[in-house]
């Protein structure tokens, strides 16, 4: 029986390694129910989680991304109160940080299609139909992961990152969208190791700041649709 229900915690303001533990401890747990469900009759229901949180400042490097993407160093972003980390997810290096909206899925994919493609393609698609409701018109990039505004000109510039890690189909990482972001933290970094394009926010693009609680409220509803998923709170 493929288990749909995903249970939601709002984490709050909190910093990254933390949550991070916290992330590699629930795939643990799903990962340790699918293995003992090869030997029992009746398999028990895998769980899926969605943790939102917002980070203080820091920058993170996927496993295959390029150090020299990282502009300045590891000291100077200590002056600036920004950590940095090379972690385990997909992707080059990105930036979170106050006014960011970051969502953590841990999903066993089982439970929904096992097809890492679709995942992303729908996360990107949950992303640009909430930005709809603002009238932003958001779009994919071909070749680059995310969301991204006014693809194909030269005012191209991102305003969602995405980056995972699957393991046995139970994912954990997820995506970050700027909402009220500072963006001049991005400037010491080459996003996504991606030259050339800028970064936005839903903020610079209104011209005024958004309710990050407003913003979650859309994501949920857009992601329980496409997922055909039923967020309960934990």
């Amino acid at each position: 029986m493929k288990n749909r229900q995903v249970l939601l915690r709002d984490l709050g303001f909190q910093d990254f390694k933390t949550t991070w533990d916290l992330q590699e401890q629930l795939l643990a747990e799903t990962l340790k129910v699918k293995s003992a469900n090869r030997d029992r009759e009746v398999p028990e229901s895998t769980p899926n989680h969605f943790l939102w949180v917002e980070h203080p400042h820091v920058y993170t490097l996927g496993r295959n991304g390029n150090p020299e993407n990282l502009l300045v160093s590891e000291e100077l972003l200590a002056q600036r109160g920004a950590q940095f980390y090379k972690i385990n997810r997909g992707g080059d290096i990105t930036y979170h940080g106050p006014g960011q909206l970051v969502g953590y899925p841990i999903l066993d994919l089982d439970n929904f299609f096992t097809d890492i493609h679709k995942y992303l393609r729908f996360l990107e698609e949950v992303i640009i139909l909430t930005l709809a409701e603002y009238g932003i018109e958001g779009d994919r990039s071909p070749g680059e992961t995310g969301v991204w505004l006014d693809v194909g000109t030269s005012q191209a510039r991102k305003i969602c990152a995405m980056g995972i890690r699957a393991s046995r189909w139970v994912t954990m990482h997820g995506f970050a969208l700027n909402v009220n972001a500072d963006l001049s933290y991005f400037d010491l970094m080459i996003p996504c190791g991606i030259q050339d394009k800028g970064v936005t926010s839903i903020a610079k693009e209104l011209g005024r700041e958004i309710p990050l609680e407003e913003v979650k409220i859309k994501i949920q509803k857009h992601f329980e649709l496409l997922f055909e998923a039923e967020l309960q709170t934990s």
